[in-house]
This record gives C-alpha cells, structure tokens and sequence, in this order.
C-alpha cells in the first residue's frame, strides 16, 4: 500500500505508522479519494476504503455523510505530472492550480469488470445487478480510457446502538447482547474470490463545543485574542463564593478517533444452491483468557448467541482462531495470562447440540434432532453423521465416511492420531458448512472445550421458523428498541465506520 497523505497536521512531524494515516482517520467524510495506488492495476484490483456503514447518534447529518461518502461520489486531489504521478500535499483546486499541479477527480470501485469492454457490455451488466451501481466511467478525470465500474451502495447511515457511557459490550438495543451492526456483504459481480479486511473506527465528541465548526483557528492564541473553548484540566467557578473547582477534562480525548482492523478474511462466490439467499453467519467472538485477561475485549462466545431466522434463509456455521495467542505482559488493558482449556496459546471451537440452553452437557448424535433436518450446501454429500462429525472435530474429520466431498483418509476411524479430547489436534480455524433447514426447529449448541460452569459459558440457540414469523421478530425487537431509547439519551455521538 502506497500512502496517498504524505505529511498529516495532527502529527508535527509527518510521522506514520502501521497502516494507519492520522490524518485521513480523523477526519469523516475525508476530503481525498482513499485510493491505494496511483493507477488501476486490473490484475490485482486493489480497492480504495469502501464504506459500509456510519453508526451515530445525530443522524441529521446522514445526507452530509452520504455525499461525503467515496462509494458513489466523485473525489478529487492535487497530482503533479512529472513523468511519475505524484499526489500534491494541496486540499483545494486552487492551491493545486498554483503550485503548478492538476485537480483531478477520482472514482472508488469494488471491482472492474475487464470482461465489458464497450458501454453497451456495461449497461447490460447494469440491468442484471439490483445491488451495485455500475456505470461506464473514468477511474480519474485525467484519463481518456473509459471502464466498466462497479461501485458500492450508499453508505448505509444510521442509529448507533445505545449503550452507557464507557460501557464495553452489552447494548439495551440488542437486549443485553453485544452492541452489532449486521452488515450486508459487498457484491461482486465476476463471482471471483476477494482479500478482504475490515476496518473499524469509532469516535468520541463532545457538546463543548461545536465540533463541526471548530477547528485549528480556534487554538489559544493570546496575542489574538483566541480563546480555546477548552482547556486541559480547567478550573472552574461554581458560585456561593467558594473556590473554583477543577474538572478533570483531557483535551487528547476530545474529538477523538479510534481505530481497529480485522485479519485479512475472504467472500468467496456462492453455489448455484445459494444463489438469492440470505446466508447468515454464525461464527466465533472473542480471545482466550477470563473475563480481566481478555479485557476490554470478551471470552470465547458464539455470535450471534440467540438467533431467529427464516426456515427460507441459510446459515452458514465458521470461525477462526489461532495458535499463536500472546498475552504475555504487559498485557495492555487487562491482565496478563491466557486461562483456558487445552494448550495455551492457541484457540479450538466445536458445535454439539444440547438438550436446551440450561444445560452444559451435549447430546449423543444418536439422541440429536438438528442433524437430520438440515442439509449442506458447501458438501451436498454430507450425510447427517457427516455433519455432526464435521462440526464436533472442528474440521479435524471431514465426516463420517468418505464422499464426494470427503477423502477417505479424513474420516473418523481412519484418520491418524485420534481426535485430542480438548480438540488440541484440531485446526484453530474452520471453513464449515453452509446449511440448509428441511423444516423449521430449534437447536440449543455448546462448545465443548470452552464452555466452563461459572466462568465462561460458550453456549447459543438458533430459531428458525416460517418467513413470516421471523419477520415479526424483527420488528419486534426494532420496537423494544425504539421505545427504551423514548426514555433513554446519550451524551456521545459514537460513529462506527466499518470500511472493506
């Protein structure tokens, strides 16, 4: 990745770290395209930032965030033609004019469709797609040649979910569960596989002040007569003549911005059998450790923990984990340490049905009613022993016996060693099974290794019922939102910006 910020105002002295520009994270809508190259590069396609949702409080600047937003507008910079393109360090087409550079605008796009190389081609690929804006365009203003686009959807902005203030997790919206956005995932239409990673910002202003109209220009400038309209740690005059008080205000926090980033994942092309379907992903949240070990972040858990879907939907059950954990000291926020089951350091997750959600032990597979109502669409051969095999290994076996899908030295009774009883053998990451319902259930699941009585409980329900019912659901749940949020305020406006 190239840096398309070469010197940033927040830090004196243009420093730059890891993939991170302060400048460009500070700041939303940002004013210059995120581009990651200074050409298109058709063989690897490396996307600007696409922006996938904008979380806040006051969403009386949404229309301000969607016309900022570069999934669909146009964004121009300073780039000087010096036989290497270069971008100019310029904000304004006047200042790039003078310094002897060239305004040009930029498109941002999830992917170029090499295959329609005419504009007929291109609206054609238009009429078939409902989800994406394709358009026949120049990647930047200063190129002749034109190229099927495809861009992403308006950002999607809405209400943040209502937690109290500096409380990590557990939101009233989602009643008692983890404050969520569920995404939609971008669609691609050439069907090929995409690198991905998922970029999450989150922001803390203040009613201090205003924080849209205030800026450089209002810093304590005593000979001008400036006034900051903060100050660290200001005293303050409370009346009844008694002595001012002193407020404990961190001016660094004002206004200021976060930012964590995923592991590289991929979206993958769907089967013929998906095609249209709503898949929902039920993975894995959370790290190794307790509950002070693991802050701010949480211990192992499924996500979503209770569900209800449509029996038409699918479900597609993943998760990731690792080998490597290090929380060695210092241990950041929380406390150092890795408590857990099987060999430390790494992560193991499995999917058993149990009698209901009370309880903590899993039920036989022949005793099980889950398995032989579903059915796989990943491996369409999968029986339903295959399945459950597949999800008690965590992948280590692929099924019960050899298919389609499965080689014969992958199966339980053949593959050499044997299942470890804390699934220690087992891959820390499983690619699983995209299912199918026959009818709609009920299942209560558990894992088996980290689901510890009294100290962590890795344990959901899923519901799947007729569309109708689902439907309702969901507005149901919308509705016990809505009215907590009548009687409730929030003193922030938190922005969440998940960008891929």
């Amino acid at each position: 990745k190239q840096w398309y910020q070469r010197r940033v105002a927040i830090t004196a002295g243009g420093n730059r770290n890891g993939y991170e520009c302060p400048e460009e994270r500070d700041y939303y809508p940002y004013w210059q395209p995120t581009l990651m190259s200074q050409t298109a590069d058709l063989t690897r396609q490396t996307t600007p930032w696409i922006d996938l949702a904008f979380l806040t409080s006051n969403t009386s600047r949404c229309d301000i965030i969607k016309q900022g937003s570069f999934n669909q507008n146009g964004i121009a910079r300073c780039v000087y033609n010096n036989g290497q393109r270069t971008y100019g360090r310029q904000i304004s087409e006047a200042a790039c004019t003078q310094d002897g550079g060239t305004w040009v605008t930029f498109q941002s796009y999830l992917e170029i469709l090499d295959d329609a190389t005419t504009e007929a081609a291109c609206t054609a690929k238009q009429a078939t797609d409902t989800r994406n804006k394709i358009s026949w365009l120049q990647l930047r203003s200063d190129e002749a040649t034109k190229r099927c686009v495809v861009q992403a959807p308006v950002v999607d902005c809405t209400t943040a979910p209502w937690t109290r203030v500096n409380h990590n997790g557990n939101s009233a919206d989602n009643a008692g569960n983890a404050s969520r956005y569920d995404a939609v995932l971008p669609h691609f239409p050439s069907g090929k596989t995409k690198r991905c990673v998922l970029r999450l910002r989150y922001n803390i202003s203040t009613d201090d002040y205003d924080p849209f109209q205030t800026d450089a220009n209002d810093n304590e400038n005593t000979q001008e007569g400036v006034r900051s309209p903060v100050e660290q740690n200001p005293l303050v005059d409370v009346g009844a003549n008694a002595r001012p008080l002193r407020l404990a205000i961190n001016t660094n926090q004002y206004g200021r911005t976060f930012q964590d980033r995923s592991h590289v994942f991929k979206i993958v092309a769907r089967t013929t059998a998906m095609a249209g379907k709503v898949i929902h992903n039920l993975n894995v949240r959370g790290k190794r450790g307790n509950i002070v070990q693991t802050y701010p972040a949480v211990e192992y858990d499924f996500i979503p923990g209770r569900a209800t879907i449509s029996k038409d939907d699918l479900v597609h059950i993943q998760w990731t984990g690792a080998n490597n954990h290090n929380n060695q000291p210092n241990g950041g926020d929380g406390q150092t340490g890795d408590a857990g089951e099987g060999t430390g350091g790494t992560d193991r997750s499995n999917f058993l049905e149990m009698q209901g959600e009370i309880e903590n032990y899993p039920v036989p597979f022949e005793n099980t009613t889950f398995w032989s109502k579903v059915e796989s669409l990943t491996n369409p051969a999968a029986t339903a022993k295959d399945l459950f095999v597949s999800m008690m290994s965590s992948g280590y076996y692929c099924g019960a016996a050899a298919n389609a899908g499965c080689a014969a030295n992958q199966v339980i009774g053949t593959k050499q060693p044997a299942l470890n009883n804390l699934l220690n053998n087992a891959p820390a990451s499983y690619f699983g099974h995209v299912l199918k319902f026959k009818e709609a259930l009920s299942v209560a699941y558990m894992c088996s290794r980290n689901n510890n009585f009294s100290n962590r409980s890795q344990k959901g329900i899923l519901w799947v019922v007729e569309k109708e019912q689902a439907a309702n659901a969901k507005r149901s749940t919308r509705k016990a939102s809505l009215d907590f949020k009548k009687e409730k305020s929030t003193d922030c406006d938190s922005a969440l910006i998940p960008l891929l």
